[in-house]
């Protein structure tokens, strides 16, 4: 079942890639066409921008996300007992490194793993969650991400936060400069055919400038989506005590208080919405609700 699930993860990695791409050539278009008057131009543009933006992000990604959600790193296990030696029997059960450990100073529960894979991985919990769950809890919250960088979660999430955030800058820039006005050529105008394929990806461009963000976002959450019941079961087998984790996700399920500092890109990594918000249709939802991930645990295990 884990390798399988490696496997499936491997694949999402290449489809994550395509549809993000396909996103990026479509804005990079409209770049091109409204402001150098060359399609190939603002693809080439576009793909650069997100392949460096990505490259940086994929490799250090554990520092960055760490630093855009206030994170503190543990330097033994004097600075938190309990939790240290919980990661560690856990990865010593999952068969991989100990990964980084970091407190956020929050008072709301949370945790998420992040990282490009077992040796470059780090977990993180709020001080709240901490506080909050008992030892039984906190080993099934940890097992949880324990799980996401076992079966190698944290690289698709990796790279899936990479490339919605360089959407995101890309259309933060094509924004600010739209000021900039250069027109289509004369020749164009004369040519009938040519200046119709222009305006079509011209109109195509601008619709995805406008929605790419929100497009990648959507991906991005039904990406978290889906991972977030595989780890529940993972981590249930890695502690062998569903309970432990059932327990939890009810203590965060009662929990409506949403953290203070919350970076929008990396919100889909925790194992809990950060930002408490429930949207109607559950389109918009980083998070599979969680009476419905206890639901599944129960019957999985029960």
């Amino acid at each position: 079942m884990i390798y399988e699930q490696i496997d499936r993860n491997k694949r999402k990695t290449y489809l994550i890639f395509f549809v993000f791409f396909l996103i990026l050539a479509a804005i990079g278009s409209f770049l091109g066409l409204y402001f150098f008057d060359n399609l190939y131009s603002g693809i080439v543009i576009a793909l650069v921008i997100a392949i460096v933006y990505t490259l940086i992000t994929y490799f250090q990604s554990t520092s960055i996300v760490m630093q855009m959600n206030g994170a503190r790193k543990l330097n033994s296990a004097k600075d938190a007992p309990d939790l240290w030696h919980i990661v560690e029997d856990l990865s010593m059960v999952a068969d991989i490194p100990l990964p980084d450990i970091y407190i956020i100073d929050d008072p709301s529960p949370n945790a998420f793993a992040t990282g490009r894979d077992p040796q470059h991985s780090a977990v993180a919990v709020t001080s709240g969650l901490y506080k909050m769950m008992d030892r039984e809890e906190l080993e099934g919250v940890l097992a949880h991400e324990v799980s996401h960088i076992r079966n190698y979660d944290i690289r698709v999430s990796t790279i899936s936060v990479a490339l919605s955030s360089a959407i995101i800058l890309i259309c933060s820039i094509i924004g600010n400069a739209y000021r900039w006005w250069i027109p289509m050529r004369d020749d164009d105008r004369d040519n009938n055919n040519s200046g119709a394929i222009r305006i079509v990806l011209w109109v195509v461009g601008l619709v995805f400038a406008i929605i790419g963000p929100l497009i990648a976002s959507l991906v991005q959450m039904a990406i978290s989506r889906n991972r977030e019941y595989l780890a529940d079961v993972s981590g249930a087998e890695l502690t062998r005590n569903p309970q432990g984790l059932i327990n939890a996700l009810g203590k965060l399920e009662e929990s409506t208080k949403p953290m203070k500092r919350v970076d929008d890109a990396s919100a889909a990594l925790y194992i809990d919405d950060p930002t408490k918000k429930k949207h109607f249709s559950g389109l918009f939802d980083t998070h599979p609700p969680l009476d419905k991930r206890i639901e599944a645990l129960k019957k999985t295990f029960q």
